[in-house]
């Protein structure tokens, strides 16, 4: 009789390991989306912005083409140094922002 009691609690034990597999590879795939859909997100967000960074450097150079060709080149100067600090401030808020994305993907909710 003990045997067979034994043989139960076993049993209850293989099934409870094996529906903590069954969560944990859940859990792993809703990571990997969750990661996936962030990239996926912050590579639409880097293309509007070039794409809005463009229009409006091509609209300065476009409204400044009647003046003369001093003006295009102060304007691509300032332009590129624009875009230069935007970079710069980007490239210092770019691992707080990752380090922020990881830890909200990565953290699973029960």
């Amino acid at each position: 009789m003990e045997d067979y009691r034994r043989q139960g609690g076993i049993q209850q034990l293989l099934v409870a390991e094996q529906e903590a597999r069954q969560i944990v590879n859940t859990a792993r795939t809703a990571k990997t989306n969750k990661l996936k859909q962030a990239q996926r997100e912050a590579d639409e967000e880097v293309a509007k912005y070039r794409t809005q960074m463009e229009k409006e450097y091509q609209k300065t150079v476009s409204e400044s083409t009647g003046f003369s060709g001093v003006n295009v080149k102060r304007l691509d100067e300032e332009t590129t140094q624009k875009i230069n600090h935007l970079k710069q401030q980007a490239s210092k808020v770019s691992p707080e922002v990752v380090k922020l994305l990881m830890t909200q993907v990565t953290t699973v909710k029960v």
